[in-house]
């Protein structure tokens, strides 16, 4: 398997402040991964060496073998970056922003190009938007050109750097609807975003930074599995039963909540529950979230570390 983007002992300061203290990872081609962390934790630094916009004081970074340094042509070629903050040219339409981008990766106009910005903007529901000037589109529209703009070259590797940042829920499945298309086609995705629902549903693997740092490295399935317990939430009728307050983690309301680590204690507890007395009126069983993983790790409550 190709390894599409590699990490290697990547160290950035400045000054007396290491943003980027070490970090190694390498991403496959094909994967749909993950980077988060809280901010100030390096995320955005260390895709800025990857792109080339920040020189690394030490370590390695390649793009589907390329050298971000020594073969920097080859390695802007294969990477398409989303970026947090919305940048545009105020001066040109959405289709002459395109058909720019293009032009800065050495790709000239023609029938082909033309095909492709049509069917990206039909993609990221742009078509009525092609000939207006970028002035003209509200904050969702600009991040959606920006989308269209880091795939107009058609890079093996795309960058996400908070993309679903403020805007609305149609931009949201209007963009992964079309990331996942690419994603199965073949291209590697690497993800950062505060939104961990987000994360959990579309990554295979996460890495987790902090001050600069991997602290956590491994697949989704096994993280939500290793550190996040299933939960069974019950609405009670009257008051829980004081010999079972000692085993509820919350209560909200009339729900009281139980961890549980496997459903063979929900028959156990709901057997309790009876015994007691008590009536229940409603009930639920959550599966692990990636939140409760993430605090966890963030805090120092749980340790995993990086793995390969």
């Amino acid at each position: 398997m190709t390894i599409a983007i590699d990490v290697h002992g990547v160290e950035k300061r400045y000054a007396s402040f290491s943003a980027l203290a070490g970090v190694s990872l390498r991403v496959e081609e094909g994967e749909f991964f993950a980077l988060l962390g809280p901010n100030g934790a390096g995320k955005t630094t260390l895709i800025s060496c990857l792109a080339g916009l920040t020189r690394a004081n030490a370590g390695t970074l390649r793009v589907m073998g390329h050298d971000v340094v020594n073969d920097y042509q080859a390695a802007r070629l294969a990477l398409g970056i989303v970026p947090q903050e919305i940048v545009f040219d105020p001066f040109f339409s959405v289709r002459e922003t395109l058909r720019f981008q293009a032009g800065y990766f050495g790709i000239a106009r023609s029938a082909a190009l033309d095909a492709w910005i049509d069917e990206l903007l039909a993609k990221l529901s742009l078509t009525d938007k092609a000939d207006k000037n970028m002035r003209q589109l509200s904050g969702g529209m600009k991040r959606r050109v920006l989308v269209a703009q880091a795939l107009v070259h058609r890079p093996p590797v795309i960058v996400l750097d908070e993309p679903t940042a403020g805007v609305d829920v149609e931009l949201r499945q209007t963009l992964w609807s079309f990331i996942r298309e690419l994603n199965t086609k073949g291209h590697t995705i690497l993800l950062t975003t505060h939104y961990l629902e987000e994360a959990q549903q579309l990554c295979s693997r996460i890495a987790m930074m902090k001050e600069g740092k991997i602290v956590a490295l491994d697949t989704t399935e096994h993280l939500l599995n290793a550190f996040s317990e299933r939960v069974l939430r019950v609405k009670l009728e009257s008051e829980l039963p004081v010999s079972l307050v000692p085993l509820r983690s919350k209560q909200s309301g009339a729900w009281h909540q139980f961890e549980i680590h496997d459903y063979n204690e929900v028959e156990t507890l709901l057997a309790r529950l009876r015994e007691s007395g008590a009536v229940i009126s409603n009930l639920e069983v959550t599966e692990p979230e990636l939140e409760a993983v993430f605090v966890k790790i963030m805090r120092g409550e749980q340790t995993l570390g990086p793995a390969a």
